[in-house]
């Protein structure tokens, strides 16, 4: 029995669900990087970046190419790109949001903090 859309779906919004794969989306968004350009940004340990970048791997999102004795990622296609702009966008909403309620939150208890002292 094939796997309903919905269930496909959440199964990969829980693949990108780790930092250490969004940040190394991220930065491959600027093109290829060797795995050590990608050690040297994320500052993790080597075999945590491994199992990461092997997650990434075998769900199709990244792919992997050796050249001489240097592993090669790059993102397995734009729309993964666009995925990543599409979050920064909706992220970037909802923190004006919470910034403008945490705005009103100090103002409610800057008025209260006034009236308290008078």
């Amino acid at each position: 029995m094939p796997i309903p859309l919905y269930q496909a779906k959440a199964d990969f919004f829980r693949m990108l669900g780790h930092p250490v794969r969004i940040r190394v989306l991220e930065l491959l968004q600027d093109g290829p990087m060797p795995v050590r350009d990608l050690l040297a940004s994320i500052e993790v340990e080597r075999s945590n970046l491994s199992q990461q970048l092997a997650v990434l791997r075998r769900s199709g999102i990244v792919t992997s190419t050796r050249e001489a004795d240097t592993v090669v990622y790059a993102l397995a296609g734009g729309d993964v790109a666009e995925l990543l702009r599409s979050a920064r966008r909706i992220l970037t909403v909802l923190l004006a949001g919470q910034q403008d309620l945490l705005a009103e939150l100090r103002d409610a208890d800057s008025a209260a903090s006034s009236t308290t002292i008078a």
